[in-house]
């Protein structure tokens, strides 16, 4: 790309929380018509910068111009009306409001101080075509919504406004690969309209695929940009984690051991839809799907956590036809849920509570819990995860997402359950830090523990996983040894090419 000058500089920003440094001379910059990948490991201070572009946070220091007119805005409505539409890895919607409510929130037409609703409702339907959903019903309850849809809320409420720079922060967590490149092809006529994209995500794949221009954050500071196309992938991974990483799937050998968990006509409420399979112990059973086909549904549905409409389930050889989930943890479920903000999390308590609620025998004496036990027990599990926060009394609400992950995961570990549950678990973190799930995971099989473990991300399926089967429509269509799949072929089987 040709050099020109930056539709947006943001120079010498610093921004501290008591002692934490989150932000230290920070330097910035987008062209017109770009797209800028922020990358950078969790916690590195990607989310504080857009905070501070956004005007949710005041920086303690630096300068902001935008358009070549200084830019300090004071909220993030004013940052909207100044040309910059954010979309937050967490959703930040009104579940029970209807779509068109949220995508015009802040922005509502009126006329004699009515709404216009039926203007509203054509601008918000414009938008959605625009981004090839045009099934998604401007009158439809956010809350009646998949998580993967409810991200295409987010993404219309941004491209609503006529914005300048639209900053995207995982957007693509929860979108299905067909999704995504739909969304690529929004973002790729953005950049024709000469709109700045800043596209802040942990796959590299993607920031290859669209991203002109790359930044790294890494511990509050700016330690390298670049063009993409002229930048190996290694050196953006060094620049992230501050080392070369060996090997981006560590094998951590472990054995099939015998079956624990067999299931047999699971069908839910509306999905799953007859789904069967047998878990052993030590085993890492990938599952593939689309959004939609039904992967979320079948876990919730073993956990108890969804209706069991029919089928059979048998945990080490003892059959039932449905559990609360207080009976499946004890039987030795444990579930990581894809939703950690709502479901995941208990966003208000500290990382010590939320790691120890589901198991505190470990840190109770005559009937009373040991505080100073809870946090020190916290502390083991931050540093086998690598987890950064303040303390093991900091809340979880006030970590990066992939650190709060990270403490969804360590709550299930230290509940030392059986049989994991794993939706999505590394959604939301960084290269580095996914390394070191998947060698958790892996001492996990060792350790004898059986993992279903769900994922939209093909190559950590193939990477770690034993076998792996693939959701279609609500059915468990086919299920092989993982070295029998590619990327290709689990691809294919998950838009029915093998049906």
């Amino acid at each position: 790309m040709a050099e020109m000058k930056p539709l947006l500089e943001m120079q010498g920003i610093s921004k501290s929380f008591g002692s934490t440094h989150a932000l230290t001379d920070v330097a910035f910059d987008v062209r017109a018509g770009e797209v800028h990948a922020l990358v950078g490991e969790n916690g590195a201070g990607k989310s504080t910068l857009m905070k501070v572009l956004s005007g949710a946070l005041k920086p303690d220091r630096g300068t902001i111009r935008l358009k070549g007119n200084a830019y300090r805005p004071t909220s993030p409505i004013e940052g909207r009306r100044a040309g910059v539409a954010m979309i937050y890895q967490e959703l930040t919607l009104a579940p029970e409001l209807t779509v068109e409510a949220n995508v015009m929130l802040g922005i509502e037409e009126k006329r004699f101080g009515l709404l216009g609703l039926k203007s509203m409702a054509a601008r918000v339907r414009r938008v959605f075509e625009r981004l090839n959903h045009p099934e998604i019903d401007p009158h439809t309850l956010v809350a009646d919504l998949g998580v993967g849809a409810r991200q295409l809320v987010e993404v219309a409420r941004a491209l609503i406004t006529d914005a300048a720079v639209v900053v995207m922060d995982e957007p693509t967590s929860s979108l299905s690969a067909r999704d995504t490149e739909k969304l690529f092809e929004v973002i790729a006529s953005l950049k024709e309209r000469g709109v700045s994209v800043i596209y802040i995500s942990h796959f590299l794949e993607e920031v290859r695929r669209v991203a002109d221009r790359f930044t790294v954050l890494r511990d509050g500071h700016t330690v390298g940009t670049g063009d993409v196309a002229h930048t190996p992938s290694d050196e953006i991974i060094r620049l992230m984690v501050g080392r070369q990483l060996d090997e981006m799937f560590p094998k951590v050998d472990h054995e099939r051991g015998e079956p624990i968990l067999e299931v047999e006509a699971l069908s839910g409420d509306p999905l799953p839809e007859s789904v069967g399979f047998t878990l052993h112990e030590g085993e890492i059973l990938g599952v593939a799907g689309l959004v939609g086909a039904g992967r979320t549904e079948t876990v919730r549905t073993l956990f108890g956590l969804d209706r069991l409409r029919a089928g059979r389930v048998a945990v080490a050889g003892r059959a039932d036809r449905g559990a609360t989930p207080w009976e499946r943890i004890r039987q030795g479920f444990g579930l990581l849920s894809e939703d950690r903000k709502d479901e995941g999390l208990a966003q208000n308590l500290s990382l010590a509570d939320n790691i120890a609620l589901p198991h505190l025998a470990p840190y109770a004496r005559h009937g009373l819990l040991s505080p100073g036990r809870m946090k020190a027990g916290c502390r083991t599990w931050m540093d086998t995860l690598e987890i950064k926060a303040r303390g093991a009394d900091q809340q979880v609400v006030d970590l990066s997402g992939g650190n709060q992950q990270k403490v969804a995961l360590a709550r299930l570990l230290h509940q030392d359950a059986a049989i994991l549950l794993l939706d999505e678990p590394t959604r939301g973190i960084d290269v580095g830090s996914k390394v070191t799930i998947y060698r958790q995971i892996g001492a996990l099989a060792k350790a004898r523990k059986a993992i279903v473990y769900v994922s939209s991300y093909l190559p950590e399926l193939l990477g770690i996983c034993d076998r792996i089967g693939v959701m279609h429509r609500g059915r468990l269509v086919e299920i092989r040894d993982a070295a029998e799949w590619t990327e290709q072929s689990l691809m294919a089987c998950c838009v029915g090419e093998n049906q």
